[in-house]
């Protein structure tokens, strides 16, 4: 029998990332791109798909609306901004087309937002589709719940110097499992510290961002002991496995009932 081949449109074509799944999607026997977005105003408007993506050609034309590619698609792949990730979900929505989102930086409302369009349709939503990040993020609360209150946590994240959002949304949400593990709350977690601070709060979770060069992505949980130390990194040196995590969820995610969903879904339930 004939494999199903599940049909792609990548919103964001000529980006970092939108190119890079774009070639991936190309590679895959059971992947097929059939259309692409950018933004308005941007030079790929018009262009072939493949040209945008430095792919080469292969004749399929670049849209400023997603409503215009979503005829052709079976799952949308978005990495782009809030605002933009937003606008592609109600699309989608709409079109009940399912879509996965690797956007960082949603507000409080825009994540209210997203979820009012998952109840149309099925969305996987996560800050770092890389599955190897995503193992690491279980096993840190894990590590949690064994070391319990006797060590310190603290997080360590560094991106690129072109990222726009600190923490990252990973460091976002390894806090965010560490609060749970810990059965503590979000006022324990410090982004920053400055000046005579005093001694640290014994159910504090630090988050440190460092930004520089072109580092694709680096995170670190430390929990402090008395005479001892464990460190939990996850160390990311392309942006090929972010796209490998996105096909997989974009394999996965076709036919869900609606809802909003992360790649703990998809790793649990492949």
């Amino acid at each position: 029998m004939t494999a199903q081949v599940t049909r792609v449109v990548v919103t964001g074509i000529s980006g970092r990332m939108g190119s890079v799944i774009a070639r991936m999607v190309r590679h895959a026997k059971d992947l097929e791109l059939t259309g692409a977005t950018d933004k308005p105003g941007s030079p790929s408007i018009g262009l072939d798909v493949g040209l945008a993506a430095h792919l080469g050609a292969i004749e399929l034309q670049t849209h400023d609306s997603l409503a215009r590619a979503l005829p052709a698609a079976d799952v949308v792949i978005d990495f782009t901004t809030p605002e933009a990730s937003l606008e592609h979900a109600k699309a989608c929505a709409a079109a009940k087309v399912p879509l996965v989102i690797g956007t960082t930086g949603f507000s409080a409302a825009q994540k209210a937002e997203l979820e009012k369009a998952a109840k149309a349709v099925a969305i996987v939503s996560a800050p770092n589709m890389s599955i190897g990040v995503n193992l690491v993020i279980e096993m840190a609360a894990q590590l949690a719940r064994r070391l319990g209150d006797d060590f310190d946590v603290e997080i360590s994240e560094t991106h690129h110097k072109l990222k726009k959002d600190a923490p990252s949304g990973t460091a976002v949400r390894i806090a965010d499992e560490l609060v749970k593990a810990l059965g503590r709350t979000s006022a324990d977690v410090r982004h920053t510290r400055d000046g005579l601070i005093g001694e640290r709060p014994h159910r504090e979770i630090g988050v440190q961002s460092l930004r520089g060069g072109d580092v694709v992505g680096e995170h670190t949980v430390f929990f402090f002991g008395e005479g001892e130390r464990v460190e939990l990194t996850h160390r990311a040196t392309s942006r090929d496995q972010f796209a490998r995590g996105a096909l997989r969820a974009a394999r996965w995610i076709r036919g869900r009932a609606p809802g909003l969903y992360d790649m703990t879904d998809v790793l649990r339930n492949a």
